[in-house]
Order: structure tokens, then C-alpha cells, then sequence
């Protein structure tokens, strides 16, 4: 088989280290709610997983006031959260790298909404990179990380024996051995160590620079 010719990037913490937009959405909208977040160091448990998820989990919090959470979220992110991001380096050089070979195709596959999903590759000027970056729904479906990949894999067609899943979280590792996909664990994102351990990657990357070296010596198979 041939090295991987469809990969998969997770946003967050793969691309791009946005947890300074993140963290600020989640604290306005919790002001927005009237709830108080005595530890704001540790809302870095929300880079990952569906937002409508970590708002139950933390807050116990009822559906209906998770889902408006999410939109008072959304409210702050649309506008300046999603400003608030950075490249890491060495994602440009690896994505210039991967778009030499033609038969190679490139996705976003994140659990943020695809709406902002798109207005941030845009924004990054990341789009002459990627084909398309799937994520979830507005209206808070298909936010599991296992059905957009199946969702990604079915709309384009892609052969899971060559298509590659690239993410932080174990939601990424998880995801892609739901859909027979193998899966790169990013060790400079959000995941801890012991998670993605657990999670059972096929392979590990310290960084965007290890990334690419996968690649280009043909140990990604």
C-alpha cells in the first residue's frame, strides 16, 4: 500500500493552538449564565470534546442550559475567539510539504462547528491546503468525533486502508479506530500523555517537524 494518500487533521491543538479564544468564550459565556468558574486554568478539559458535553460534565448542567451555553459560546467565538489563535510552528511547512505530492488530499475533521471550522481556515489562509473541513452541526448533532470521520469518509469516498486520522485528543485516536483508520497521536497539543497512551495510537509526533519526517521517510504506511 502506499503512504497515506487522505489525511485527516484534527483543529484544536493540531493546527492550531486556540486555547486562549477557547478559554475566553467559555468564561463569557458562563458570565452570560451567571456561573462562576473558580478555576479557569483547568477549562482546558473543554479542547476536544463536544462543547455541549464538557458544559454538562463540568456544570451539571441540564441540556436545554448546555445548549444555551453553547450559543453564548458561539456568540463570543464567532467574533473575537476565533482571532485569538496561533498557528504552531511548523504546521506551514509541514502542510507545504504534504501538498507537493498531487495524490495526496487534506481534511479538517474537528469537533468544533463547521461553520467557524471553515471561517477559520480562511482566516489562516489554510484553505488552498485543504479540501473540505468537516465538523459538527449547528444545531449540536454529529458532534463524536467517530461519526464526522465516518461522515468525512462517506461524502468523499475515501478507502480507510489509505486515509490517516492526525489529532491531540484520545477523541481523535478513538475516532479514527471506530472508522478502521489509523492515527497519529500530536504530542505538543491538549491530550495528556497518559491519554493518548491509552488512546493506542499507531503513531506519536512530538511536533509539527516529527510530523513531517513520518512522512517523508516513508514511515507512514
Amino acid at each position: 500500500m502506499k503512504n497515506s494518500e487522505n489525511i485527516l487533521f484534527d483543529l484544536d491543538g493540531t493546527l492550531t493552538d486556540s486555547r486562549p479564544g477557547i478559554i475566553n468564550s467559555i468564561l463569557y459565556s458562563l458570565n452570560r449564565l451567571g456561573i462562576k468558574e473558580p478555576y479557569p486554568a483547568e477549562l482546558y478539559s473543554f479542547l476536544g470534546p463536544s462543547l455541549k458535553e464538557s458544559f454538562q460534565n463540568r456544570y451539571q448542567l441540564p441540556e436545554s442550559v448546555a445548549l444555551l451555553a453553547v450559543e453564548y459560546y458561539q456568540e463570543y467565538y464567532s467574533v473575537k475567539g476565533i482571532l485569538e489563535n496561533e498557528i504552531y510552528p511548523g504546521i506551514t511547512d509541514l502542510l507545504d510539504y504534504l501538498t507537493t505530492d498531487a495524490t495526496r488530499r487534506l481534511f479538517v475533521a474537528t469537533s468544533k462547528p463547521e461553520v467557524l471550522a471553515k471561517s477559520m481556515i480562511r482566516h489562516f489562509k489554510f484553505d488552498q491546503y485543504f479540501t473540505d473541513a468537516i465538523g459538527s452541526n449547528m444545531n449540536n448533532t454529529r458532534t463524536d468525533k467517530g461519526e464526522i470521520i465516518a461522515y468525512l469518509l462517506a461524502s468523499y469516498e475515501l478507502d480507510p486502508r489509505d486515509t490517516i486520522m492526525i489529532g491531540d485528543r484520545k477523541h481523535d485516536i478513538i475516532g479514527a479506530r471506530k472508522n478502521g483508520i489509523r492515527s497519529i497521536a500530536v504530542q505538543y497539543g491538549y491530550g495528556a500523555a497518559l491519554e493518548l497512551t491509552d488512546a493506542g495510537p499507531d503513531y506519536f509526533a512530538k511536533d509539527p517537524a516529527a510530523l513531517k519526517r513520518l512522512f517523508s521517510t516513508g514511515n507512514v504506511y
